[in-house]
């Protein structure tokens, strides 16, 4: 059974497109670009089963590697995993979704169960913002 967009969403290619337009082509976690045999997806920030809403403003490109490998695991983990691997994720691009989120959950409405996690993930990688930028 397939699943048909809510009808003010885009279906999800399009979300691919722009979200890549909004961020760039290259993965946010790993940095590599997403072109031929690295397949690009759109990646939940807050997992739906965490109660986040298949919006633009939730979703980030990612290789299928960094998205299948981040599972459930939360952006703040998961960016702290990134950076010990050694890759360069992009915290700005990150942030920027999740702050658009969180506008876009207080003008919209609804999504309860993702505001917590939610709130927990901006607090999170704003700390991570500010030591870099101190450090």
């Amino acid at each position: 059974m397939s699943r048909v967009p809510h009808p003010s969403q885009p279906g999800r290619a399009a979300r691919l497109r722009a979200a890549a337009d909004r961020d760039g082509s290259r993965c946010v976690w790993c940095g590599r670009e997403c072109a031929g045999l690295v397949v690009a997806t759109t990646d939940h920030l807050v997992p739906r089963v965490k109660g986040g809403p298949s919006w633009l403003e939730n979703e980030v490109v990612a290789c299928r590697r960094c998205n299948a490998g981040r599972g459930h695991t939360s952006p703040a983990e998961w960016f702290a995993e990134c950076e010990r691997r050694g890759w360069h994720p992009d915290l700005d691009a990150v942030l920027g979704a999740l702050r658009s989120l969180d506008r876009a959950i207080t003008e919209r409405g609804g999504q309860r169960r993702a505001r917590p996690y939610l709130a927990a993930q901006l607090r999170r990688l704003t700390r991570a913002e500010q030591d870099r930028r101190a450090g």
